[in-house]
């Protein structure tokens, strides 16, 4: 059973910094790809960072400038660093682990960015 869980999320200012932390249980880490998504109210949920199970990033243009991902296999976590928030990456962030075709969720963690 894979379990995956998000934390680190927070109220932030504009132009703080965070970092969202996604731990994975359940399977040999290093098998996975990782992925963070994010989903704004009233949005669709939307790609913003993804990091190969050997480590090779691919961050959306939009975050790329602001946005790192990262893994850490002797933790079983995934991070992604975020600097210079704007008001417009409030949403809920969620992880994804993959392998083969099974993918697994976690619950996610709110960023919300206001004065």
């Amino acid at each position: 059973h894979v379990q995956v869980v998000e934390s680190g999320g927070g109220l932030v200012q504009p132009g703080g910094s965070l970092r969202l932390s996604c731990v994975v249980s359940g399977n040999d880490f290093t098998f996975y790809k990782l992925e963070w998504h994010r989903q704004a109210p009233g949005a669709q949920r939307e790609l913003v960072a993804r990091i190969s199970d050997i480590g090779i990033r691919d961050d959306v243009d939009s975050v790329k400038d602001r946005f790192t991902i990262s893994r850490d296999n002797a933790k079983n976590t995934v991070y992604l660093r975020m600097k210079n928030l704007r008001v417009e990456d409030t949403a809920v962030y969620y992880c994804k682990a993959a392998y083969g075709s099974s993918e697994n969720w976690g619950q996610g963690t709110q960023v919300t960015v206001s004065q």
